[in-house]
């Protein structure tokens, strides 16, 4: 898959999660583009694997540009960042998991950011309509 089919498949997926779950995370992307695999990612998420992106089938090179496509259509998309804690499952301590080899505080800010449709504000005029509804 060239770069232009990439992107075209990663844009695809955000917004097939976002209509579905209202959130997309990058695990889900990664799974769904079939570069990672949930069994393995269920022996990660049990501390049993020290990095996700070991169990990654692809160049880094390929996954920072499936991140960077995903960040962008993200923002494309006015969706909002929420950083999600990934602890490990089962007994014994909650320790934080690793998703790269490095550890590198960027990289693992960017693997646990979900994206979130924005809630829409309320303004002053949606408050008075609600008012006026209530009262009739």
């Amino acid at each position: 898959m060239n770069r232009q089919q990439l992107q075209a498949k990663v844009k695809q997926l955000v917004h097939s999660m976002i209509h579905e779950k209202q959130e997309a995370s990058p695990i889900e992307l990664f799974i769904r583009m079939d570069k990672l695999n949930p069994k393995l990612v269920q022996e990660w998420r049990a501390g049993k694997v020290p990095y996700l992106e070991r169990l990654m089938q692809g160049s880094l090179s390929q996954l920072s540009f499936i991140m960077s496509v995903y960040r962008k259509t993200a923002s494309e998309m006015g969706l909002q960042a929420v950083i999600r804690n990934y602890t490990r499952w089962g007994k014994g301590p909650k320790k934080p998991l690793r998703f790269s080899k490095s550890g590198e505080v960027s990289i693992e800010r960017g693997y646990s950011t979900h994206y979130v449709k924005k809630k829409p504000a309320v303004t002053t005029t949606d408050l008075s309509e609600l008012e006026q509804e209530g009262s009739n």
